[in-house]
């Protein structure tokens, strides 16, 4: 009896252990080698570009949020054979290994302290009917002009669309400006081609032993918010079989795998398009008439505060807010925007040229948030990314005023108002890194208590990953844990991202 509870008491300890052991890989602590060593070890297992000197890592310790983490080498991987071998060495290692586009992120998604995949390399474009298939180095802008002489497009369009590629759409879920008639990313994948910490090649659909990962997210009730775009933690509410598990992989900023190929759905190119530009006094008064605004089926239906206003080369009546409606394609009588907005309609254009030059306005918001700041100002990436039920904008802005007035912020807002996401960026009038993560805090709280989600289409990252536990609930958290382990059990691929023990919000962040 004794020997029974010896041993089983033994058995509780090794167990512990066990997961501990797991867990303690979230936060890597980089091996003795030096830079040289890994470059120059590297080097020799593949054919392709490896840096380490100095001004590359410096290079590619920064991206478009306001982190700085200097990787140890730079790789540049041409085909999936070279991403293997770098894969495998760096599972030798235990170093980590995170995936990178054209570095436009705003929440640090693509920096790490180890091995940095810059996937440029990956760059094919194979046109279909109705899909494309398209190397996660591709440039958005690229695709762009190819599918435009046939007439198509992609759905999602974010905002810094030509310059971001897309393998880091992939990576945050991204959606943008017309999500409210395309959706995000997830919507829009037909087939992932990835490889897994293990150096396995990966096709989702396709041909793999699924029955553990399917089990594990099915295996509990989990909980998320009911909004039309999310890309806080892993998306497990969109699988419900094995044809579904590409999707789990949208918005999964490379922790699962390095994605190679991915095939996306085209579209026809919008004919008909009529925009409408609207002049409100308040964004409150502007939120209210959006519900009223999504009956009549726009295409888009985008907003921007005072701050970005005064930089449009546009006549507007007062110091106020714009909306921006789109519609294209519909047989809805379009119309019926005068009868049912209390703002007041400063333009209406259906010249494609002209347009496209409005909208340049409304995708030049973040640069128009960065001319507002003053010398003794600081813009930090925090709470930019909410998303909420539209009909809840209001208690959104109330909350943002809330907030606003406890700590004596400025707040420049805009985005996506159709979808309820809007982007908000708190200024700060002084550099107190313990302030910035109580404001975090406080605002995401505020976000989840009126059904919303903290982030929308811009991935976690640095910024937002040690809140994606406060955003779910532990059964739903746990889930996500094993979906982690199960694809990348030494937590070599971008950890510290999405599931995080550490705090990350203000470590590494250069304000």
């Amino acid at each position: 009896m004794v020997e029974c509870i010896i041993l089983h008491k033994i058995l509780r300890i090794k167990t512990w252990f066990a997961k501990k052991s797991f867990f303690k890989h979230l936060e890597h602590k980089i091996p003795a080698m030096k830079p040289s060593d890994v470059g120059q070890r590297l080097a020799k297992i593949t054919k392709c570009a490896i840096s380490w000197d100095e001004h590359t890592r410096k290079f590619y310790s920064v991206d478009a949020s306001s982190y700085t983490i200097k990787p140890q080498v730079v790789a540049f991987p041409r085909n999936e054979s070279d991403v293997i071998k770098i894969i495998k060495f760096a599972k030798r290692y235990h170093i980590p290994l995170t995936p990178r586009g054209a570095g436009t992120g705003l929440v640090g998604s693509a920096l790490g302290r180890g091995i940095i995949l810059d996937m440029r390399n990956f760059d094919k474009i194979k046109l279909g009917a109705s899909q494309v298939e398209v190397g996660s180095g591709v440039f958005k802008g690229r695709l762009d002009k190819i599918l435009k002489k046939q007439g198509r497009v992609i759905g999602p369009d974010p905002s810094i669309g030509p310059f971001c590629t897309i393998g880091g759409m992939i990576g945050t879920n991204a959606s943008g400006i017309h999500s409210l008639k395309y959706g995000s990313i997830i919507d829009n994948i037909v087939q992932v081609r990835m490889i897994d910490s293990s150096g396995h090649v990966i096709k989702f659909p396709g041909r793999y032993d699924s029955k553990d990962i399917i089990k594990k997210i099915q295996s509990r009730n989990h909980t998320f918010p009911k909004v039309s775009k999310n890309s806080c933690g892993y998306r497990i509410d969109k699988v419900l079989s094995e044809n579904d598990l590409h999707k789990l992989i949208a918005g999964s900023e490379g922790t699962l795998g390095i994605v190679t190929t991915v095939k996306l759905k085209t579209y026809p190119s919008p004919k008909n398009v009529l925009l409408y530009v609207i002049h409100y006094d308040t964004l409150l008064d502007a939120a209210r008439d959006v519900p009223k605004i999504l009956e009549l089926k726009p295409s888009a239906v985008e907003l921007v505060d005072s701050n970005i206003t005064k930089h449009i080369k546009m006549k507007i009546p007062s110091i106020g807010c714009l909306l921006f409606v789109e519609f294209d394609n519909t047989a809805q009588d379009r119309k019926q925007i005068y009868k049912i907005t209390s703002g007041k309609i400063i333009k209406t254009e259906s010249s494609a040229v002209k347009i496209k030059k409005i909208w340049s306005f409304r995708n030049s918001a973040l640069a128009y948030s960065l001319q507002s700041i003053t010398k003794n100002e600081t813009m930090p990436t925090l709470i930019e990314d909410a998303v909420v039920p539209v009909k809840r904008i209001p208690l959104l802005l109330k909350i943002l005023d809330m907030v606003s007035k406890k700590y004596g912020l400025r707040v420049i807002v805009y985005g996506h108002a159709g979808n309820g996401n809007l982007h908000m960026r708190p200024v700060l009038r002084q550099k107190d890194l313990g302030l910035i993560k109580e404001i975090a805090k406080e605002f995401f709280s505020g976000i989840i208590s009126i059904g919303g989600s903290i982030t929308g289409e811009h991935g976690d990252g640095l910024a937002r990953s040690e809140f994606v536990k406060l955003q779910y609930d532990a059964k739903t958290y746990s889930i996500f844990k094993q979906v982690k382990k199960q694809f990348d059990p030494e937590n070599i691929l971008n950890p510290g991202k999405i599931i995080s023990s550490k705090s990350t919000v203000t470590r590494n962040l250069k304000i």
